[in-house]
């Protein structure tokens, strides 16, 4: 069986309470009301029964029926009058007449006493009846009323009561559920996001309610997906440096097993190339002899690469003027590149830019990144290198003019092995990109506007007092 709503409760609850407040209130209303009437009407008949007693007193005395029974029949006009009796000394009727009227009915006495005339007035003070059962005593007045007219406007004041109490507790019900379903919609409205977002809709957001604790709750709740996200991010983020991680250990245990299998037969036979030539005299000029020398060296670069690449060494770190090591790089370029039709515009300040780094893995890892951009140019253009210091980081731009790299190979290309040259080893490139993670720093790529693309290099710079 399902369980009822916060709704339904808040509503049930509200309309009880209301309900039970309307009828406690009107109860006690009704019942200080009957009081009151029942108090006011009794000193009424009171009044009458005094009042016929003073005007009884001399027919008792001279025992004139007639004029009793005119004063009874006057009181009996009353509405609510049914009987009127009047007593002599020793209890005889003298008078009494009677109509029949239905309802409970209830008897009010007063004295007929002996007064003496400075006394007459005190039978009209509502609040005395003095009692002289002695010698001053000469009868007695007895009055039956009917409640009936008090008990039929209490019964239909109750009636109207309750039909007014059903009507507020319904208003106030009805305004209430309004007011409840606006409070409760946007929990509800929650909880229906909370269980889409369970099936796998993890782009849904709640929306922010218009109450102040509703907009605080959707608030929290987009805070927690957000975070979600975030967690799963770096979740797949470290999955998948963990995977590289394992793959480049795999492979880098199968670059050192292949790179020492072929590094001594390739000794060998650069060792025996050599002796060929001493022996038969072969100039370096010979075709297949320069074929055969280009070939090896290309091999042992490989491997050279291959053994860098899989069994990093360990930096070894020292505050170093990056500017001018830069420079040095810079030269060292343009004496191998002598004769290229690729020309180098550098702009690297002359000011000192110093930094915590190992320069010989900082020149090779420099070094990889312009070997990639002269040969991203062919033969032709323009290989740019902008040097700058500022925020506590020394920046290193190197552009190139080439054909730019692929959108679906830009995320790939400081992947190992990942090439788009039929000559390249595609190690180059990741090289630099663990060189500069090794100095705390970061490399980035992306294709300029007008063609080629741009290598930026970061690293965070040190202060030396």
């Amino acid at each position: 069986m399902k369980k009822p709503g916060i709704h339904f409760r808040i509503l049930l609850a509200t309309f009880l309470l209301i309900s039970a407040t309307t009828f406690t209130l009107g109860a006690m209303g009704v019942n200080i009301t009957r009081k009151f009437m029942q108090s006011r009407f009794e000193e009424r008949i009171s009044f009458l029964a005094r009042y016929l007693a003073l005007n009884a007193e001399l027919g008792i005395l001279i025992d004139d029926r007639v004029m009793l029974k005119t004063l009874a029949g006057n009181l009996l006009s009353e509405e609510d009058v049914a009987q009127v009796t009047i007593l002599d000394s020793n209890g005889k009727k003298i008078a009494d007449i009677s109509k029949d009227i239905s309802g409970p009915l209830n008897i009010v006495e007063a004295p007929v006493l002996l007064k003496e005339s400075h006394d007459e007035s005190l039978a009209f003070e509502l609040d005395t009846a003095p009692e002289a059962p002695g010698k001053g005593l000469i009868g007695k007045v007895l009055i039956t009323y009917s409640t009936r007219g008090i008990d039929n406007l209490l019964s239909a004041m109750k009636i109207h009561f309750i039909w007014l109490s059903a009507a507020l507790a319904g208003l106030a019900g009805l305004i209430f559920y309004f007011i409840s379903r606006s409070l409760v919609a946007p929990v509800t409205e929650l909880a229906e996001e909370a269980r889409l977002v369970a099936k796998g809709d993890l782009e849904l957001r709640a929306r922010p309610g218009s109450l102040p604790e509703t907009r605080k709750l959707a608030l929290a709740f987009n805070a927690m997906l957000d975070s979600l996200d975030r967690g799963r991010e770096e979740l797949a983020r470290a999955r998948e440096k963990m995977a590289r991680q394992n793959s480049l250990a795999e492979m880098g245990k199968f670059s050192m097993m292949i790179a020492h299998e072929v590094k001594n037969p390739l000794g060998i036979i650069k060792s025996s190339l050599d002796i060929l030539k001493k022996d038969f005299k072969l100039p370096d000029s010979t075709t297949m002899i320069r074929y055969m020398e280009d070939e090896i060296r290309r091999l042992n670069s490989l491997i050279e690469d291959f053994l860098s690449f899989a069994h990093p060494v360990r930096p070894s770190f020292r505050h170093v003027d990056v500017n001018a090591l830069l420079k040095e790089i810079m030269m060292g370029f343009e004496i191998q590149k002598v004769g290229s039709p690729v020309e180098i515009h550098s702009h690297i300040p002359s000011e000192p830019c110093h930094a915590r780094v190992d320069p010989d893995l900082i020149t090779r890892a420099i070094g990889n990144i312009l070997k990639n951009a002269f040969e991203a140019n062919g033969d032709k253009g323009v290989v740019s290198i902008t040097v700058s210091c500022q925020n506590d980081k020394w920046f290193v731009d190197i552009q190139d003019q080439g054909e730019g790299i692929d959108s679906e190979n830009i995320h790939k290309i400081f992947e190992p092995f990942f090439t788009t040259r039929s000559k390249g080893t595609g190690l180059g490139l990741a090289y630099a990109s663990q060189v500069i993670r090794l100095h705390n720093g970061t490399i980035s790529v992306k294709n300029r506007e007008e063609g080629g693309a741009l290598f930026r290099v970061e690293i965070p710079i040190s202060i030396i007092n």
